[in-house]
């Protein structure tokens, strides 16, 4: 019998609607991948709606039920390990745990981070002291992290005001640890009817553009992180990965946009995600 890989992820999870969990589990599957998930809450629906019922899962249940997975032999077959929002720093405790387990029993397992911490308009959303863990512990243990501008000015220390500043704080940002660095929702000055998303390595940086739609709904983050992990682990060009997950994504928002779902329209968008509908061109910026 042959040992099937997979993909951790450490997220939250709605009944209704598609954030976390379900908004990174399915795209990961349709990319060809086996995906081993644990759900940091349970939600009737995401937070954004004002009302939901349900409840967090404790630091200590999350950790029983990593164990159960554990002692299955699973993490020695783990080829990453994705985490997005957290709720409270002892629980990017348990995921830095896992992580370091995981990498023990698979030497060069990929951590990728999404660093959920707020967004321009809004400013920080969560719990004091979950900004300085991502920027202290989650980002230098992570090989690939996605922050919006927001986060990114943050975790960099500088303000995002165009595409040099968004340049120098991606590098700032991986000088910390991360080998790759994907910035999401730029909105260059010039530009306003796009939105940049943009990739940077020690070896280059990319970015490509697509047109900005008037909505917002709740998952993008989750699932883009989600494309930007499993393309990376089927192709090391990062041009490539680039194209390929802001290409996806855009099918999706354009599915969201043009049936005006509050949700994210993940189920009719499969498609896109191995095969984009439309390619958006790469440029090389550095």
């Amino acid at each position: 019998m042959v040992a099937v890989e997979g993909i951790l992820s450490i997220q939250s999870h709605v009944a209704y609607g598609h954030v976390g969990n379900c908004a990174a589990v399915f795209p990961l599957q349709r990319l060809g991948f086996e995906v081993w998930s644990v759900n940091t809450v349970q939600f009737s629906n995401h937070t954004g709606y004002g009302v939901w019922k349900g409840h967090a899962n404790t630091v200590e249940q999350i950790r029983e039920i990593l164990s159960g997975v554990e002692a299955r032999g699973a993490f020695g077959r783990v080829q990453a390990v994705v985490s997005g929002y957290l709720g409270d720093p002892l629980l990017g405790d348990a995921v830095l745990e896992t992580v370091a387990k995981v990498r023990a029993a698979r030497p060069g397992a990929v951590y990728a981070c999404d660093p959920v911490m707020g967004d321009v308009g809004r400013g920080f959303f969560v719990r004091p002291g979950i900004p300085e863990f991502f920027r202290d512990r989650a980002v230098p243990l992570a090989d690939i992290v996605t922050p919006n501008a927001f986060e990114l000015a943050w975790l960099a220390d500088r303000s995002i005001d165009s595409l040099d500043d968004a340049l120098a704080g991606a590098a700032a940002v991986r000088a910390r640890g991360p080998s790759l660095v994907v910035v999401t929702s730029l909105e260059l000055p010039g530009a306003q009817d796009e939105i940049v998303v943009l990739a940077d390595t020690a070896e280059g940086s990319w970015l490509v553009r697509t047109p900005k739609l008037p909505l917002t709904v709740n998952g993008t983050g989750d699932a883009t992180t989600a494309l930007v992990l499993g393309n990376r682990l089927t192709s090391s060009d990062v041009a490539t990965v680039l194209q390929r997950s802001v290409s996806a994504m855009y099918e999706l928002v354009r599915l969201t946009h043009e049936t005006g779902s509050r949700e994210i329209e993940l189920i009719a968008a499969q498609d896109a995600y191995g095969q984009p509908p439309q390619l958006f061109p790469v440029e090389r910026v550095r």
